[in-house]
């Protein structure tokens, strides 16, 4: 099923709870008024990626990494996932599942390089380093108020040690398994061709603005909605015929829309606080294992946007908040649904003609998903002691 079709019948879902009183109209505006600036913030650093990519913003920071390789093969592998990296920190999780994989895969493919090792790289950065900041993915945004209420300094403070070890683990489990791929060197392939090289400067200079701004305390979407303001003048002047509706997420809002509604009347139902005994309080390291564990579980069942608002109610301070987040955002590594960006990485794949089986990736993951959960947890649980 679509995701905009199931947003649809969660919308529809939320209707008649709103109609029949089961969801009172104050709660809704009371879900409304927290994440309008959430999902406007979504839109915009989703027009700014994708149209940073199409002057090819991406595709040339990628060749510099292959220059700087100088046909050192984990060498450009490492810079690959440090690219990732930062992608994920500042552009969000789905910007490197969607943008940022047909570029990698399109450069070890020129070097004629496996493509595997650099594929699963991204999509696993892609979800464990969203861990380190509100901006990084949207389930960081819709927890920063309840945990930092609102400061970023305060949401990295209390997460940087479990995000260092998710994406050190990660790294480290992926390089075990594919080290022999990675061995020797590469031959040197052509840059890529830049068909308009004042949208690419340009383009590249409005998203290097925007980075500072988007740690800087002030609200996400005012930087964000004003460099994607700046890239539709760039783009309206340069190339109009890029300019298309499809640049605006819909499917997505639908989904997440549908989402806040139907969690929203569950609340309204009690239907959630089973949930709660289920999961038990303290901030033990083993309630906070207990915690990012049914964080993952969830993720893997459902996916973690859904896994992370059932579970909210639950993580009631903090520290268990930070642990659900290390579940619904790390743990996301066995099942292709776990995630949106996954989904989204894997058609990307696809498209790009690699084969890659669920069966294979889930394998890596039952063994990779507990190690970087469990690694992440104890990070949060000695620094928070």
């Amino acid at each position: 099923m679509k995701t905009w079709m199931l947003g649809l019948g969660l919308l529809a879902a939320g209707a008649v709870a709103l109609v029949t009183g089961v969801l009172p109209a104050s709660e809704l505006l009371a879900v409304g008024d927290r994440v309008w600036s959430i999902l406007l913030f979504v839109v915009a650093i989703t027009v700014v990626a994708e149209l940073a990519a199409s002057a090819g913003v991406f595709d040339v920071a990628a060749s510099a990494l292959a220059r700087i390789a100088r046909g050192r093969t984990l060498l450009l592998w490492a810079l690959v996932v440090a690219l990732a990296v930062g992608v994920t920190v500042f552009l969000s999780l789905d910007t490197t599942a969607v943008l940022l994989t047909p570029v990698v895969l399109a450069v070890a493919r020129a070097h004629r390089l496996d493509p595997i090792p650099f594929a699963l790289a991204t999509v696993w950065i892609a979800n464990t380093a969203s861990l380190v900041l509100p901006i990084s993915n949207l389930t960081n945004l819709l927890a920063v108020d309840r945990i930092s209420g609102g400061d970023i300094a305060g949401f990295v403070a209390l997460l940087w040690p479990a995000a260092v070890v998710s994406i050190v683990l990660s790294v480290l489990l992926l390089f075990v398994v594919f080290r022999r791929r990675l061995r020797g060197r590469h031959d040197s392939s052509a840059p890529p061709v830049v068909s308009d090289r004042v949208q690419l400067r340009v383009a590249a200079t409005i998203v290097i603005v925007l980075l500072p701004f988007l740690v800087s305390g002030i609200p996400p979407w005012i930087p964000a909605s004003l460099a994607a303001l700046a890239l539709t003048a760039l783009f309206a002047w340069r190339s109009p015929r890029r300019l298309r509706l499809s640049l605006v997420p819909w499917s997505l809002l639908v989904f997440v829309c549908g989402l806040f509604v139907a969690v929203a009347a569950l609340e309204a139902l009690g239907a959630l606080e089973p949930l709660e005994a289920l999961i038990g309080p303290g901030d033990s390291a083993a309630s906070l294992a207990s915690i990012a564990g049914a964080g993952a579980a969830a993720a893997n069942i459902a996916n973690n946007l859904p896994a992370y608002l059932l579970l909210e109610s639950a993580a009631d301070d903090p520290v268990r908040l930070a642990a659900l987040l290390i579940g619904v955002n790390a743990g996301p590594l066995v099942t292709p649904w776990a995630s949106l960006a996954t989904l989204l990485w894997h058609s990307r794949v696809v498209a790009a003609g690699v084969t890659l089986s669920w069966a294979r990736y889930a394998v890596l993951g039952l063994v990779g998903a507990p190690l970087i959960v469990a690694g992440a947890v104890l990070a949060l649980a000695v620094t928070t002691a």
